[in-house]
């Protein structure tokens, strides 16, 4: 996905991520099979599960396909296009389009581990490897 397309992609909100992420994992998915996968103590009724789906839908995250009677549900955007975007929002919206504000940030914070700090040391490394 190019950066224009994430940039343009709608936002999701926390009650759409959490379906999004039952459809990534059991997709193709009728809304009956999303409505079981919530956890219980939501407590969600069918006709709002369906209501999210179909905003989902309209929002370009979602396609279906009517099976008998049921609507089947399968995502338009995967996961990682999905978290990119979301990303790109955060990085252009509070750190002014520069990822190493956000990792000082981060840092800052204290909510990087060494273990975390170490492994972004070993990307940061393969990466420019990769652009030499």
């Amino acid at each position: 996905m190019s950066r224009t397309q994430q940039q343009s992609q709608p936002r999701l909100t926390d009650a759409e991520l959490r379906l999004m992420d039952i459809i990534w994992k059991l997709a193709p998915v009728p809304v009956q099979g999303v409505v079981d996968a919530l956890p219980a103590d939501l407590n969600l009724a069918y006709s709002t599960v369906l209501t999210t789906m179909r905003i989902l839908e309209e929002k370009g995250f979602l396609t279906h396909t009517k099976e008998g009677r049921a609507f089947v549900y399968s995502p338009v955007v995967e996961r990682k296009d999905a978290s990119r975007s979301a990303l790109r929002e955060v990085l252009d919206r509070f750190f002014g389009s520069k990822p190493e504000l956000l990792v000082q940030n981060m840092i800052d914070e204290g909510d990087i581990t060494t273990n975390e700090l170490a492994k972004l040391k070993m990307l940061i490394a393969a990466a420019e490897k990769e652009t030499r």
